[in-house]
């Protein structure tokens, strides 16, 4: 039994560590991709041109289990954190927050006036901005895509790929479900592409 219990210790030490989820002091979910900002979204929407990148707003709230989740299971799959790093910008609001922002039509308001002005009931909230910015419109005018709530990896990374690879303009043949449903079919049948 001895050689059991060590041989169970061995084998949980060996194992990865949960990724470590470290909290502001906003109470709001601080990973290392992303970008603090002065949270002035026309800025923001130039650096990440200037990156290559895409602007990805990420709305949360304070004790959100949802947010917890996504950045407990969600964010830390590696094909949705190098997404998170390599393809986007995601810059983080507070659904409930007092800090001034600057939304892509150059209005002045609080996050949560933004939040609200923007139709977010829900967190989180992705709202994924097209590679070029309007600045004559607010966010959720452009907003190319709007994923409200918790989703596992395969379905966020799929979000995340569609919305990249710009599938939004042309959904005649294959809106976002039926990508979604491609996708997981060729994952079912061992194509991981």
């Amino acid at each position: 039994m001895r050689h059991f219990l060590a041989g169970i210790f061995a084998i949980a030490m060996a194992l990865p560590a949960a990724a470590e989820v470290v909290m502001g002091d906003d109470g709001l979910h601080k990973a290392d991709w992303l970008h603090d900002t002065f949270k002035d979204l026309q800025e923001d929407a130039a650096t990440a041109k200037s990156e290559g990148k895409r602007l990805l707003i990420l709305v949360e709230q304070r004790g959100c289990l949802y947010c917890k989740d996504m950045h407990e299971n969600t964010f830390t799959d590696p094909r949705v954190r190098k997404m998170l790093e390599e393809v986007y910008y995601p810059v983080q609001m507070n659904l409930h927050g007092d800090i001034e922002i600057v939304d892509t039509d150059g209005e002045s308001l609080s996050e949560k006036a933004a939040a609200r002005k923007w139709n977010v009931l829900f967190t989180p909230t992705m709202l994924f901005m097209p590679p070029e910015i309007d600045e004559t419109k607010s966010i959720v005018q452009q907003a190319v895509a709007v994923m409200p709530g918790a989703f596992s990896a395969g379905t966020t990374l799929d979000m995340m790929t569609w919305v990249a690879e710009s599938r939004y303009l042309d959904q005649s043949e294959e809106d976002f479900q039926r990508y979604h449903a491609r996708m997981i079919r060729e994952r079912n049948d061992g194509d991981t592409r």
